[in-house]
């Protein structure tokens, strides 16, 4: 799938894309207790879009890189429609 063809909404979605921003982490309160939140945003030919990465993802990439994200899904914040990996979703590097 290319950003492009990514809906608010959808899920299941599995996209390769270039790793070309990663905010800094930030502590928000959820239900689970405190934990460190930041977003990357996630390039391909065909757009960007934000992948919304917590705790130990926040440190497992890098700008550069290029990802597989995998059985994600799609919710909007603030207008702009972001990419979420559920526990069972995957995020892969494929090249460094």
């Amino acid at each position: 799938m290319k950003i492009n063809e990514i809906k608010r909404g959808s899920s299941s979605v599995d996209i390769q894309a270039k790793v070309i921003d990663i905010s800094d982490s930030r502590d928000v309160q959820t239900k689970y207790g405190k934990r460190s939140v930041a977003d990357a945003t996630l390039e391909d030919d065909t757009g960007q879009i934000s992948l919304t990465l917590w705790e130990e993802k926040i440190s497992s990439i890098k700008v550069g890189d290029v990802v597989i994200v995998a059985g994600a899904y799609v919710t909007e914040f603030r207008d702009k429609i972001q990419l979420n990996i559920p526990r069972t979703g995957k995020l892969e590097i494929v090249k460094e």
